[in-house]
């Protein structure tokens, strides 16, 4: 770890740290730029591959794209820091940026009402759409997502894929998927409560709600 070598004490083991501009705080970033490239360009082939079975499917054209954000990523931003403006390099891990209306980092189409923030629930629970608060806290940032309450090995003795899959069908969900494995990892009762972790994040003045969406159909890649 080179935190020590550079005179930077951190207060939990599992965080590093070194200075940005150092030889591995230049890697680290480029590395990471290199892994954001690779997945944005993933979802884009994806996304292709899913409009031509639509349109197989449907015969028609469609799927327009809404939105794309990728999350667990260092951006470079400008935040209030002890009264003066900074440029901070801002990292959010389990986090998504929630800028709230007219800041000047948006695009023309959300400077009225703020950055969208979508945080996923689970197969067999709601997820949301919030967007970002005017002074938001936390460098404007807002949770993506419930958070497990059960690590995946742990929810891999605890639960049958096939058990979650009844489940979710008596519900009227639809799930398709290829690994009863993968189910049983990502199984509703693994995680929190997104519904109280978005009236949090809300309550903290972090977002502010926008819709609740209830799932369907559930495809497990």
């Amino acid at each position: 770890m080179d935190a020590p070598k550079h005179g930077i004490r951190v207060p939990d083991r599992e965080l590093a740290s070194v200075p940005a501009h150092s030889p591995v705080g230049e890697a680290y970033y480029g590395a990471m730029r290199a892994a954001a490239n690779c997945a944005q360009a993933n979802r884009q082939i994806l996304s292709h591959f899913v409009r031509e079975v639509f349109k197989a499917q449907s015969g028609e054209d469609g799927l327009p794209l809404l939105y794309d954000v990728s999350h667990n990523l260092c951006s470079l931003e400008e935040h209030e820091v002890g009264g003066e403006r900074r440029r901070l390099h801002v990292h959010r891990k389990g986090a998504t940026r929630a800028a709230g209306p007219f800041h000047p980092d948006l695009p023309a189409r959300y400077q009225p009402v703020g950055q969208p923030v979508l945080v996923g629930g689970t197969m067999g629970t709601a997820s949301y759409i919030l967007a970002g608060t005017v002074g938001g806290r936390a460098f404007s940032s807002a949770c993506h997502g419930a958070g497990r309450t059960q690590s995946r090995s742990q929810a891999l003795k605890r639960y049958r894929g096939e058990d979650v899959v009844e489940k979710l069908r008596l519900r009227n969900i639809t799930v398709k998927t290829r690994s009863y494995r993968g189910v049983a990892e990502e199984a509703p009762a693994a995680y929190k409560d997104v519904s109280e972790v978005v009236r949090a994040t809300a309550g903290a003045g972090l977002t502010r709600l926008v819709a609740r969406l209830e799932p369907m159909i559930c495809v497990k890649g």
